[in-house]
């Protein structure tokens, strides 16, 4: 397998099995300056696990099994074009290969949602989490991103939707011209690929180019559904790092700016664990999503203490309780929450915490709180956040036409999630260019703001001498 010429420079495609990487691989082939390699680390991946397979004997004694022979001689040997694209599986990546294989050469990382990889994973061998390897791509990135080598991520999902589009974005992530001849070839077998292709290559020997997806996928088998759990969290790891994605999940708005860059990175509690931002999530039979079913408390930091902690906690019980909340934490424990959250964010000043309480997780959708047999979910979301009004130069309210709701309705007293009629207010102060508005009771009287009691808001501007400013 030793190849004669010049050095090139080897592209590296890592994804798991069933990711469409023979596809990418007939793609790059058609290139006239690139020459490609179908797995070159099989058969050393075959000897070191021992993992069987129908072609194992063939594939040992026609391929190289040394694993630093082929990194050295086969992976980075000389060749006869400018680029060489070598298709690998993650899981291949085996112990004692030589670290030149992450240190040299481009790589990317080819994902797919483990939905449409298992629906035909079991053709040749039974699926297991081992089998897929997700968990190695991820490593490979990781350590990719170690050595200062981020790679493009690319999902299967966008190279079937917008071939050209990601194809192109991918060679200029990988600083090559992107060609169009990589956009179609012939239907059949290839003489570059691996032994393994009648097991595994039929499906792709009737492509001539990347196909749109199926509009409605094949049910999916639930004998998978807990190897579908396992590996999803992965791919949604990699799929943060998509340009590009799917097209269900595709917007049109920029990646938008957060108000404090520092809030990027914290940690929420959900439940009972504590989790990074992006992961911190409730779950859609939630009451929170059912039906607002929540309530929650607004709690700000100052020099290493929580304001008016007792008080708040008070209201937060005493409205879970009118609520006829089952199965509510103890005050100790949502205390060592909110306390354990501020420690490992390190926020002792300067912070809020928005404070919510849900009913909790139903056994199915539905308004009955019969329905909730799972417990209360605890969030304690914290934020770096200064002081939403500006006290030195004075807020400016108008007179909201959304009214506040009744007792009669829904008292006010209960400090619950359901906030709508509070955010068509905020809707009507945004429309006026105002800080807030003023909401008004049944009868015509002031109320509050849409998210503040007017008299603390009275009092604090008063206190800073500041000027205030109704318009009606």
């Amino acid at each position: 397998m030793e190849q004669e010429g010049e050095e090139v420079e080897v592209i590296h495609s890592w994804s798991a099995p069933r990711s469409l990487s023979t596809t990418l691989m007939y793609s790059f082939a058609q290139r006239d300056d690139t020459e490609v390699l179908d797995e070159p680390l099989y058969a050393a991946f075959l000897r070191i696990t021992g993992v069987e397979r129908p072609y194992r004997d063939e594939l040992l004694s026609k391929m190289e099994s040394d694993g630093t022979k082929v990194v050295n001689n086969v992976i980075f040997g000389p060749g006869r074009k400018k680029y060489r694209f070598c298709k690998h599986i993650a899981k291949q990546r085996v112990t004692g290969l030589p670290s030149d294989l992450l240190k040299k050469g481009k790589h990317l990382i080819l994902i797919r949602n483990p939905l449409d990889v298992l629906q035909s994973f079991e053709k040749v061998v039974p699926a297991s989490f081992l089998e897929l390897g997700v968990s190695e791509l991820v490593a490979i990135y990781s350590e990719l991103c170690e050595l200062g080598r981020p790679p493009p991520v690319i999902d299967t999902a966008d190279l079937q939707q917008d071939p050209k589009g990601t194809l192109r974005s991918l060679c200029e992530d990988l600083d090559i011209p992107f060609q169009s001849s990589m956009l179609k070839w012939e239907a059949g077998p290839k003489p570059y690929d691996g032994i393994w292709a009648p097991w595994w290559y039929k499906s792709v020997h009737k492509s001539t180019e990347f196909k749109q997806a199926r509009r409605f996928p094949e049910p999916f088998p639930l004998t998978m559904y807990e190897l579908l759990e396992q590996s999803l969290p992965f791919y949604n790891l990699l799929r943060c790092h998509v340009k590009q994605t799917s097209s269900l999940l595709k917007t049109n708005l920029p990646q938008p700016n957060l108000p404090v860059p520092a809030n990027e990175k914290l940690l929420a509690w959900v439940g009972d664990e504590m989790l990074p931002r992006e992961s911190a999530k409730v779950s859609v039979f939630d009451s929170v999503v059912q039906g607002g079913d929540s309530v929650w408390e607004g709690l700000r930091v100052y020099n290493g203490k929580i304001f008016k902690l007792d008080e708040h906690l008070d209201r937060l019980l005493d409205s879970a309780k009118a609520l006829a909340f089952n199965n509510v934490p103890t005050r100790k424990e949502i205390e060592e929450s909110i306390f354990k959250t501020l420690i490992r964010n390190g926020m002792f000043d300067n912070a809020h915490i928005r404070l919510s309480l849900t009913r909790g997780k139903k056994v199915t959708s539905g308004m009955s709180p019969a329905f909730n047999l799972y417990g209360c979910t605890l969030i304690v979301l914290p934020e770096w956040k200064p002081p939403v009004y500006d006290n030195t130069k004075g807020i400016t309210l108008v007179t909201a036409t959304t009214r506040r709701n009744s007792p009669n309705n829904l008292d006010s007293k209960i400090h619950h999630n359901n906030l709508l009629n509070n955010i068509l207010a905020k809707i009507e102060g945004n429309n006026a260019n105002a800080d807030d508005a003023i909401m008004l009771d049944k009868d015509g009287y002031v109320s509050e703001t849409n998210a503040t009691n007017i008299v603390s808001m009275l009092l604090l501007n008063f206190l800073s001498q500041a000027s205030f400013f109704f318009f009606v």
